[in-house]
């Protein structure tokens, strides 16, 4: 056994003739031998040394009576419960002990208690975004099983547990989503976001594999809905079209040069671009992380970006009159994870509110956006002869399959110019 629990009476400061009568703190007592250290947490007990030898101590005592009868039994919970915390976990760590042992007992089956623990380590690792997501699926169960009531009662959701979700009930939320005008895309992240906070509470020891809800209809299982994801992109007719479009004030010229300098840095991200630094830069290219995948794999990949005189253009345009630190004023080194995470929200709604602007008026398509830079650089290098393995290198993709996955969801149109080019000599 890696560790040792125990009753103590706490004496440490004091000499023999003051804890003779006086009384002193009993402590549950956890003794790492991996760690060689023990640590002491207050059961809100105090008793003098007689009263725990009586008590504790003479473990043959049959003699106990009324309140020195009931304080054992409760001191004997107290050790049992540490011991079964202890137990069920398959590597023994302070933090995680102290966790469950301090929770109430209602938390190991509470839904909200366990989302509150992934929103918590999200925010711990200045994951904001994933945090968010969190909340947002957090506040859709809210809203679902508050639906019969005409006030929000936030305190539904506080009783949840992980045995009233079934795959019926999962059902029910399903519909209930597709009523309020949501998408089955939505339904699918919201549902997958609840099942990994389920496989969190089973990897916890907090949930038994039984009640897991999840799997393939043809089990009796809630199946996730999986929508098939088009990937909207301009064909190059439409890209000239928007390059050349003249604007009507500065945030539609800010909204343009950003969203070509995402395509023409292989569909870089808004955010990645908000994170570029002058220290990135060298002499004709510049190189970064994926902010979107650097804590999926333990390997990370560098993107290597050329320089072209467009992109170059857009750094001298825009790019801070120090440089030094972040090339684009949209974030500051002095700002906090969430500051960052909200000022490049609130960035990123600018330039797809301005370019959807320009694309209304130029009779482009109105749902336009920056995730359509990154599908439009990958149809237009295919259309240009780029192999499946350059495309997939350029968006960083963890292997073919991902690719080809990508492509597979492209408008038909852009299959159907691809395949007109073909014999376009």
């Amino acid at each position: 056994m890696i560790y040792r629990i125990s009753i103590v009476l706490d004496r440490r400061g004091k000499t023999s003739d003051e804890y003779k009568d006086e009384k002193c703190p009993v402590k549950l007592r956890v003794f790492s031998k991996a760690f060689k250290k023990d640590k002491r947490y207050s059961l809100g007990v105090h008793l003098t040394n007689d009263e725990f030898k009586k008590i504790w101590v003479n473990a043959e005592n049959k003699s106990l009576r009324g309140t020195n009868k009931e304080m054992r039994l409760k001191l004997q919970e107290f050790e049992t419960r540490a011991n079964k915390v202890a137990k069920e976990m398959s590597v023994f760590d302070f933090a995680k002990f102290e966790t469950k042992y301090f929770r109430k007992s209602t938390d190991q089956k509470n839904v909200k208690y366990h989302f509150d623990l992934v929103i918590q380590k999200n925010l711990k690792n200045d994951k904001i975004g994933t945090a968010e997501s969190y909340k947002y699926t957090l506040k859709s169960l809210t809203q679902f099983i508050d639906k019969d009531n005409t006030k929000e009662d936030a305190s539904k959701i506080d009783k949840l547990t992980f045995t009233t979700i079934t795959a019926d009930w999962l059902k029910e939320y399903q519909n209930f989503m597709i009523s309020k005008g949501k998408s089955f895309t939505t339904v699918g992240i919201y549902t997958r976001t609840l099942k990994a906070v389920f496989n969190n509470a089973i990897r916890a020891n907090d949930l038994n594999k039984e009640y897991y809800p999840f799997g393939l209809t043809k089990d009796n299982k809630y199946k996730i809905p999986r929508s098939k994801k088009v990937k909207k992109a301009l064909n190059s007719t439409q890209l000239k079209t928007l390059f050349d479009a003249e604007v009507t004030n500065d945030n539609e010229q800010q909204a343009k040069d950003f969203w070509f300098f995402s395509y023409a840095s292989n569909g870089m991200n808004l955010k990645d671009i908000a994170l570029l630094k002058y220290s990135d830069i060298k002499e004709d290219y510049f190189t970064y992380y994926r902010a979107k995948t650097f804590d999926k794999t333990a390997e990370k990949t560098e993107i290597k970006i050329y320089l072209t005189d467009f992109t170059k253009s857009i750094i001298s345009k825009y790019g801070s009159e120090l440089k030094t630190g972040f090339v684009f004023n949209i974030i500051s080194k002095e700002d906090t994870p969430e500051t960052q995470y909200k000022k490049i929200k609130n960035f990123t709604r600018l330039i797809n509110d301005h370019i959807k602007r320009i694309a209304k008026a130029n009779d482009l398509p109105n749902d336009i956006s920056t995730y359509w830079a990154r599908h439009s650089f990958a149809t237009n290098s295919v259309r240009k002869g780029a192999s499946m393995e350059f495309i997939s290198e350029a968006l960083n993709h963890s292997d073919l399959s991902v690719t080809k996955n990508y492509f597979a969801g492209f408008e038909d149109e852009a299959k159907k110019d691809f395949a007109n080019s073909l014999l376009d000599f």
